[in-house]
């Protein structure tokens, strides 16, 4: 039987197969007794299974970033579906193929590096130029970038999708901004770079995807503040001027506006036409790629409708044809 991906399971389906796991937890019920909880993934996204009167054995018969094969069934719980597991252990490596499990390639990554590099290239302002360039020959930091979700579960939630989703506004940002002459092109490129940034450090990605420690406790709006921060001392450090002042404050805050509202995590709302452009066209290619990506996995329904997600309180229509 050909595997299917997550995307694709229904409820009160039985099967075996491998996924990659990650995040996984030996926790006590109400009872006391242990049960193993773990996210598990493939390129259409992540379920939580369960294995109920777990053993310290079954904890460690693998570890975060492992890919397992997984005996269970689905099954619908408070409107989510999740997995029951009966067995779970490390997967033999020679029947993995990865392609299951990664959406973008080595090739696509390269050429998504390679543009970003490009669109960046084309900044003139002389300090928002040496913020973009501080940014690229950090190593480490793109390689993180390279490797990092933009999300866990909801949009971009794969290696190289924070990538993938920069870009992807880089792109937005640069035919937009033509259209409204009163908006600042560099800027608007500065703030998509480093509007996510803290997500390398919110977010585990060398042993499959969840939260850091750092990530849980500050999360990626004040991790970006202190990464951008630390960036343009280095660059006063380097060159032995100060950095601009009022660009530094204009790009912090287009991290700390991003997500538009207080009860969406901003600390502040968006108060420059930057920042409000940043944060419409940062939420419509969140919307438009978790969309795309539920329409491309999930299962065809006969009825042309996907299954109600509950995370967006609706259905979508895909069409009959």
């Amino acid at each position: 039987m050909p595997r299917r991906l997550i995307a694709e399971l229904p409820p009160q389906t039985q099967f075996d197969q491998t996924f990659l796991a990650t995040h996984k937890q030996l926790r006590p019920n109400r009872n006391g007794q242990l049960y193993l909880q773990v996210e598990l993934a493939d390129k259409s996204g992540t379920i939580t299974g369960r294995l109920w009167n777990a053993s310290d054995e079954d904890f460690a018969a693998f570890e975060d970033g492992d890919y397992v094969r997984v005996e269970g069934h689905t099954q619908l719980y408070s409107g989510s579906l999740q997995v029951i597991i009966t067995a779970i252990g490390r997967a033999d490596p020679r029947t993995i193929d990865e392609s299951e499990f990664q959406v973008l390639s080595n090739n696509d990554l390269v050429r998504l590096e390679a543009e970003l590099a490009t669109i960046l290239g084309s900044i003139r302002s002389t300090p928002l130029k040496a913020l973009a360039d501080e940014i690229l020959a950090d190593a480490p930091l793109v390689a993180a970038l390279r490797r990092t979700p933009a999300g866990v579960k909801h949009h971009h939630a794969y290696a190289g999708g924070l990538l993938d989703h920069v870009v992807n506004l880089l792109r937005l940002a640069d035919r937009v901004a033509p259209l409204y002459p009163e908006l600042d092109r560099d800027l608007l490129l500065v703030g998509v770079l480093v509007h996510d940034i803290g997500k390398v450090r919110e977010l585990e990605s060398l042993q499959g995807f969840s939260y850091t420690d750092e990530g849980q406790l500050l999360g990626h709006v004040l991790l970006g503040l202190e990464m951008i921060d630390a960036k343009i001392r280095a660059i006063e450090a380097r060159t032995g001027r100060p950095f601009d002042p009022e660009a530094a404050v204009r790009v912090k805050h287009m991290i700390a506006s991003h997500h538009g509202q207080y009860e969406f995590g901003a600390p502040k709302l968006p108060m420059t036409l930057e920042a409000v452009a940043l944060h419409h066209l940062d939420h419509l290619d969140a919307k438009m790629a978790g969309t795309i990506q539920l329409l491309r996995n999930e299962a065809t329904a006969e009825d042309g409708w996907t299954q109600y997600q509950q995370s967006q309180g609706r259905k979508f229509f895909r069409g009959r044809g």
